[in-house]
C-alpha cells in the first residue's frame, strides 16, 4: 500500500542521509527552518516504510516578485524506489499543498542531474548554474501554479 502523509522533520533524516548527504554525518540532514510552523514535511510510504520525502518551506526568494512563496527542499527517493513515479507524486503533492496556502509560486535549488526531471513537471530554470559547497552544481528552478 502506498501513502503520502505529513511527517516530523526528523523522519526525513534517513532518506536525506541516504540520497542527499551520502557519507556525511546525520546531523547534516537538519536544515535551517525544518521545525518552523510554516514548514511541512511529507513522506511517501510503501507498506509502512518511508521511501521518499520532501519538505516545503515558506521562504521568499528575492529573485521572484510574489510575497507568499514556497521552497521545496530535501526532495529525495531511495535508490531502489526511483524511476517509479514516486518523486513526481511527491512534487505534485507539494504543489497541491502550496495552493492551499494561498500561494502560486514554488521554487527550489535543483541539482544539475535533476533539472530534466523537474522540467518534465513544468518547472523552468532561472539564471546560470551555481555550486553549493560540498554538494555540487545546482540551478534555481520555479513554477507558477494555476
Amino acid at each position: 500500500m502506498k501513502l503520502i502523509q505529513k511527517i516530523a522533520s526528523k523522519q526525513t533524516y534517513t532518506v536525506r542521509n541516504a540520497v542527499l548527504r551520502q557519507g556525511k554525518p546525520i546531523e547534516s540532514c537538519h536544515f535551517d527552518g525544518d521545525d518552523l510552523e510554516t514548514t511541512a514535511h511529507f513522506g511517501l510510504f510503501i507498506d509502512k516504510n518511508i521511501v521518499g520525502i520532501v519538505s516545503v518551506f515558506q521562504n521568499k526568494s528575492d529573485i521572484f516578485v510574489p510575497e507568499n512563496q514556497y521552497q521545496i527542499r530535501g526532495m529525495a527517493v531511495l535508490d531502489d524506489f526511483q524511476q517509479k513515479g514516486f518523486g513526481r507524486e511527491l512534487v505534485l503533492y507539494c504543489e497541491n499543498y502550496i495552493l492551499t496556502k494561498n500561494s502560486n509560486l514554488i521554487w527550489f535549488n535543483a541539482r544539475e542531474n535533476a533539472v530534466e526531471f523537474y522540467q518534465k513537471l513544468g518547472y523552468s530554470t532561472h539564471g546560470n548554474s551555481f555550486i553549493i559547497d560540498g554538494i555540487g552544481s545546482h540551478y534555481v528552478m520555479y513554477k507558477m501554479l494555476a
